[in-house]
């Protein structure tokens, strides 16, 4: 056994419990060999009211009361089967502000418009929507049912060459871009690494589909056919009547 020299006053000392002992939480008792009294030793820092609250964490149900004041995006919709445009208003609600469980969920929804003919289904159907927001869950799955309706009139073309089935299937859409701004959904979208291989492939097929001789561009129509008289691609139809634009030749004499 080693031998250890003391070469200093002893001032204090304390009892080294087993550890199932310890596990118990009771505060160790310091002995002053100064004093000769005993001395609770220093406990741990009592827990602060905000920790306490931060430890709350506060869910989306059914029974979750509004607030005053609520967050919220509008957005405007206008599409060619409709000459009026509609206005689409999402409010969020903000669970656990300030703490580490912060988080921001769709409360309700609102569509408003001058347009009366869709009243009743509108009403109808922000009222069901804004109660399965409040019911708390997964709510994302409102995205693909909406996305999935088709009008049976057929749908429209959206600037940019982008295909709507229905009304139903934009306010998806809507919901669809919504949710992923306030971060409950991921974006959808490419990445680096498929935008570099359709970037490659679309200029192979412009390389491909283009021509490099001085007949490229062409001041005549697109779609013109070959005039047999000038034998040059400018024969449009003209009047019921196949009309060269080069030469004048026409069928119709």
């Amino acid at each position: 056994m080693t031998r250890i020299k003391i070469d200093r006053k002893i001032i204090n000392y304390g009892v080294q419990k087993p550890e199932a002992e310890q596990a118990d939480k009771v505060p160790a008792v310091e002995v002053s060999a100064a004093a000769g009294t005993p001395a609770p030793a220093a406990s741990a820092p009592a827990q602060t009211e905000a920790q306490k609250e931060s430890a709350k964490v506060i869910r989306m149900h059914e029974k979750l009361e509004r607030p005053e004041v609520l967050i919220g995006s509008t957005y405007k919709v206008k599409t060619p089967v409709s000459d009026h445009a509609m206005y689409v208003t999402i409010n969020d609600i903000i669970l656990n502000e300030g703490t580490e469980h912060e988080q921001r969920r769709p409360f309700e929804i609102f569509i408003n418009s001058k347009n009366l003919d869709h009243y009743q289904w509108i009403v109808a159907l922000t009222r069901i929507m804004s109660a399965v927001f409040r019911k708390g869950g997964d709510v994302t799955f409102i995205v693909d049912e909406l996305k999935a309706v088709f009008d049976p009139r057929g749908g429209y073309w959206q600037p940019g060459g982008k295909f709507m089935p229905s009304l139903i299937a934009e306010l998806g859409h809507i919901v669809e871009k919504h949710l992923v701004t306030i971060g409950l959904l991921r974006p959808q979208g490419l990445d680096e690494h498929q935008k570099r291989l359709i970037e490659q492939k679309r200029q192979e097929f412009e390389a491909a589909t283009s021509q490099q001789d001085a007949f490229a561009k062409s001041e005549f129509p697109e779609g013109a056919q070959l005039c047999t008289k000038c034998n040059t691609v400018a024969v449009v139809m003209m009047d019921g009547c196949m009309t060269c634009l080069n030469c004048g030749d026409s069928k119709c004499g």
